[in-house]
């Protein structure tokens, strides 16, 4: 489970802070952070550098404590993983009061590379392309929208509406114009093929006594949340009335929740060894 998949290694360290190092509250030793990438396959001069220049982005901010150094998120880093915890975690939506969220916005040219850092939000917030500069979703994103609007310092581009679809076409037809769910369950299906047969394997060493050590129960697990976590970016948490048949986004998120508790004890146990001393306020 060690080898490393072909992912950057930025990718890596925003799954590694945003699952050990934010509910520590803290700093963490730049040393602690190199072992714990290593085990993911990450050199350390790969490590120190993606973590260099993602302080140099804003999204961590260094430290010095003599020679050595730490790492901290910064308040950018921090909004986006406790907002990212929040997606992948969140149960699904089951009821649904029939009103669409509407979000539409208008940027100059000069302004294309905001108008894709929005698109790639409000993608991860579960909205979806209906039109030119129109996004939906059926569910109450305010806040959510609120802080991403802040953080980008685009209210004078967007509005906010919410309404009630009123059309020939039916709800059904809206969500397959704005989201291609037969591909994403095409993922989901590829998921289940390769973590249900782990989490079946690794219940049977727990009943057998022959638990995963607290190393690789850390690998496991932070590899598992790293391919789960790509699900929000394209899955909208639809209520089940606007689901299609044979839907398997619900048993995928139980095999990751299920597999995600039966390693959490041994890993934190890992992670305490590892980072425990060495997360500093």
């Amino acid at each position: 489970m060690s080898k490393r998949r072909q992912v950057r290694t930025q990718f890596l360290i925003f799954t590694l802070f945003g699952d050990y190092v934010l509910p520590r509250e803290g700093w963490a030793w730049t040393g602690s952070l190199i072992e714990l990438l290593g085990l993911l396959g990450v050199s350390s001069q790969a490590a120190r550098s993606t973590l260099s220049r993602m302080s140099k982005q804003g999204w961590l901010k260094p430290r010095r404590s003599g020679r050595n150094s730490l790492y901290a998120l910064s308040p950018k880093g921090r909004r986006l993983l406790e907002e990212g915890a929040q997606r992948i975690f969140e149960p699904r939506r089951q009821e649904w009061d029939g009103q669409w969220r509407v979000v539409v916005y208008s940027l100059p040219e000069k302004k294309r590379d905001l108008r894709e850092t929005i698109r790639r939000r409000l993608s991860w917030l579960g909205f979806g392309p209906l039109a030119p500069g129109m996004w939906v979703s059926p569910h109450d994103r305010h806040a959510e929208l609120e802080a991403l609007l802040d953080d980008l310092h685009a209210r004078r581009y967007v509005q906010c509406f919410v309404g009630r679809w009123l059309s020939d076409l039916s709800c059904g037809d809206l969500v397959a114009r704005c989201w291609n769910l037969g591909d994403l369950n095409r993922r989901y299906a590829a998921f289940l093929r390769k973590w249900e047969p782990e989490l079946q394997s690794c219940e049977e060493r727990l009943s057998t006594g022959n638990a995963l050590k607290p190393d690789e129960c850390f690998v496991r697990r932070f590899w598992i949340i790293h391919e789960y976590s790509t699900f929000p970016r394209s899955d909208p948490n639809l209520p089940a009335e606007l689901l299609p048949e044979g839907w398997l986004g619900d048993r995928a998120a139980l095999v990751f929740r299920e597999y995600h508790r039966l390693l959490s004890g041994r890993a934190n146990e890992f992670i305490e060894k590892t980072l425990g001393n060495d997360v500093v306020t």
